[in-house]
């Protein structure tokens, strides 16, 4: 009505740009269900193979004989973990397999944000090791307790809950990834698969932290489980 331009009142144009990464995008369900999933198996994944050659021999009083042998305990405790890391290993495997095929077989577009490439496979795998000595390094001390299979059982109720507490806080309270996350195990996990999903770089710093946390802990639950199987009341059932 004065004469004046109406685009003077807007002297901004808002609007709205998502700056997120292809590979950002497309990991977003990868993101919500990898980390979960692999950290379970990982830390279970030789869960029944543990406590079997442990409690489960116990049981059988087929341990006596074992331990009445010339080998150290040490290397016997030793040889135990490593059979259930085998075992392990083999169910990560299978499950990155699992979700690979899957999403390339699937004719879904969200089905296809599933697959991932050979190389963030193998840091995932990589990633998964030091949880996964420190889950049979804890299931053998456990397992070592107990008088039999059931008993030994009984502690996979509260075991589940554990890598499971670190994604869904975040799910709920998101926070930025910081160095001392990755010295807690199970969030350091979480935040090392997502940095893989997402294409974010890793420094040598996060990876040493990460690594020398993991496999400390899992060298301080190995050294308790040997000093466990210095016990000679292991040998006896019931």
């Amino acid at each position: 009505a004065r004469g004046i331009d109406a685009q003077v009142a807007r002297p901004l144009d808002v609007a709205t740009q998502d700056l997120a990464t292809v590979e950002a995008k497309r990991g977003v369900m990868l993101s919500l269900l990898l980390p979960i999933l692999l950290t379970i198996t990982s830390f279970l994944g030789g869960a029944y193979l543990v406590m079997d050659t442990t409690a489960g021999e116990r049981e059988r009083q087929s341990l006596e004989p074992l331990l009445a042998t010339p080998a150290k305990r040490g290397a016997i405790v030793s040889g135990k973990i490593a059979a259930a890391c085998v075992v392990g290993v083999v169910s990560l495997l299978l499950t990155l397999a699992a979700f690979k095929l899957s999403a390339q077989l699937s004719t879904g577009a969200a089905a296809r944000q599933l697959n991932m490439g050979l190389l963030s496979m193998l840091q995932m795998l990589f990633v998964m090791m030091p949880i996964l000595f420190i889950g049979t390094s804890l299931l053998t001390f456990l397992s070592a307790a107990a008088k039999s299979m059931k008993e030994a059982q009984s502690h996979m109720t509260w075991l589940m809950l554990l890598p499971m507490l670190p994604g869904y806080a975040l799910m709920v309270y998101p926070v930025k990834s910081e160095l001392w996350q990755l010295a807690v195990p199970f969030l350091a996990q979480n935040q090392m698969l997502l940095k893989i999903i997402r294409h974010e770089p890793i420094s040598a710093q996060m990876w040493g932290v990460y690594l020398a946390a993991g496999f400390g802990l899992a060298a301080l639950l190995w050294f308790a489980a040997v000093r466990r199987y210095h016990q000679e009341r292991l040998a006896i059932s019931g």
